[in-house]
């Protein structure tokens, strides 16, 4: 039931249901997307609606703030040994892509910020053939100490904090995951997490909580909230090359290239295909695979292998209203085609309502969240090649201990040099189930994907 709102004497919808009902009705949506000007009202009035429902997503986070006292208490953790309301005020602080630019005082690494002023220096102090010098091997005891104090069975130097926050900062630029999920630092290898244990909010909410309404001096019901336990565990990710010797000696300004630029974006993209389709065995849990994804169905009769515009009016409407503001859109660069095609039926004629002209570039936003194309999701007509994702629920686990090495000898008849670096990082969905509203049985998440159109 509409809350009285009006668009373009179009009732604004308050429910996913009403929303799906809305879109099926071609004479109703053509007056609400009459105009770009009216479509905007209308989604901004609709957005206003869901969120006056309930605001879910931030009702989340805040129950989660309340309840890590006690569920750490359960694990048992001494309260004199923790101070509760620093701890609370650090969870709170874990804004998506808050904690995953900046330079990290705590971390393993900042005991050597003092050591280089930039990577390629660092690098090259590694490489075997490197001049030896007293201060080089008073550089090389620091480095492989600093380490090994920690985690004494590996091997390696550790990577300045300095240097490993500007290496991290040019692969964000080339992140989709990373610059907008939930980054947690971790000062050991296996961090729990608490989460929500929650599917529906018919007649409880966060997990078990059930309010009462009591007498002036009644008897109050005692209720307490059911917190499950979501544990990172760092993952080792690898990333290797082979270098001219020359590169080294001859031409520093291009190994800083090399170093500064095109390594920082390998990783980048390593983690990103693990953080969409990881498996979550020695690898980060990708969303694709998610336990909390809403897959929406394909419209009757629709022919395989296509995205209709009623698609994404109905995969909106399953978002969690407090992520409207935060979702994007993750599609596989050959959706483009369907998307760029799409149309909205009016009668028995149509209009294209995505790509309106062959001389401006496209829109890059539809229903006023940003798209982001990517080789990262699957090809088109299958499960996964578009979703409507709020990160802000993916969990980085980030170790922030990164380490390098070099060895001469692997390809010692080529004249190269294979360097490699180890940084451990996990990640996984924060919200493990859909969440069934208190009104409607049409269940939401901060995951929505489309079916497979077979």
């Amino acid at each position: 039931m509409s809350d009285g709102r009006i668009v373009n004497g179009v009732p604004v919808p308050t429910s996913p249901e009403e929303m799906a009902e809305l879109a099926a009705d071609n004479d109703l949506w053509a007056k609400v997307t009459e105009t770009p000007e009216i479509r905007a009202e209308f989604l901004t009035a609709y957005n206003a609606a869901m969120n006056k429902a309930g605001k879910l997503a931030d009702q989340l986070e805040e129950s989660i703030s309340a309840g890590i006292i006690d569920q750490l208490k359960e694990w048992g953790v001494a309260e004199n040994k923790v101070d509760f309301s620093e701890l609370t005020k650090e969870i709170r602080s874990l804004k998506p892509g808050a904690r995953d630019k900046g330079y990290n005082p705590r971390a393993l690494g900042a005991q050597l910020d003092d050591m280089y002023d930039n990577p390629a220096d660092f690098f090259k102090d590694i490489w075997h053939l490197t001049n030896e010098s007293d201060d080089l091997r008073a550089r090389h005891t620091r480095l492989k100490n600093a380490f090994s104090e920690k985690v004494p069975s590996e091997g390696g130097f550790l990577v300045p904090e300095q240097l490993r926050s500007d290496l991290l900062r040019v692969a964000i630029d080339r992140s989709i995951v990373r610059p907008r999920a939930r980054v947690v630092p971790m000062d050991s290898l296996r961090v729990p997490f608490p989460m929500i244990d929650s599917t529906s909010n018919a007649t409880s909410v966060y997990g078990g909580i059930v309010a009462y309404w009591t007498e002036e001096g009644g008897t109050m019901t005692d209720v307490s909230p059911k917190f499950g336990r979501l544990v990172l565990e760092a993952k080792k990710l690898t990333a290797y090359t082979e270098v001219p010797n020359e590169l080294v000696s001859d031409s520093i300004s291009s190994f800083a290239v090399f170093i500064e630029e095109l390594f920082p974006e390998a990783l980048a993209h390593f983690e990103d295909v693990a953080f969409f389709g990881g498996s979550g065995a020695g690898e980060p849990q990708g969303f694709q695979n998610a336990a909390c994804s809403v897959d929406v169905a394909k419209r009757t009769g629709q022919a395989a292998t296509t995205i209709v515009w009623e698609n994404l009016v109905d995969m909106y409407s399953r978002m969690l209203p407090g992520s409207l503001d935060r979702a994007v859109w993750v599609a596989h660069i050959d959706t483009f085609p369907e998307l760029a095609t799409m149309a909205l039926s009016v009668g028995t004629g149509g209009s294209a309502i995505w790509l309106n002209n062959g001389v401006e570039g496209p829109p890059m936003t539809i229903l006023g969240r940003p798209v982001i194309f990517t080789e990262k999701m699957e090809t088109v007509g299958t499960l996964g090649d578009i979703a409507f994702v709020d990160f802000g629920y993916y969990l980085i686990g980030d170790r922030q201990v990164m380490t390098a090495s070099s060895s001469p000898h692997f390809k010692f008849q080529t004249d190269l040099t294979a360097y490699k670096i180890i940084q451990r990082v996990d990640g996984k969905m924060w919200l493990q189930s859909a969440i069934t509203p208190e009104t409607g049985s049409t269940t939401m998440s901060p995951l929505v994907r489309l079916a497979t159109r077979a």
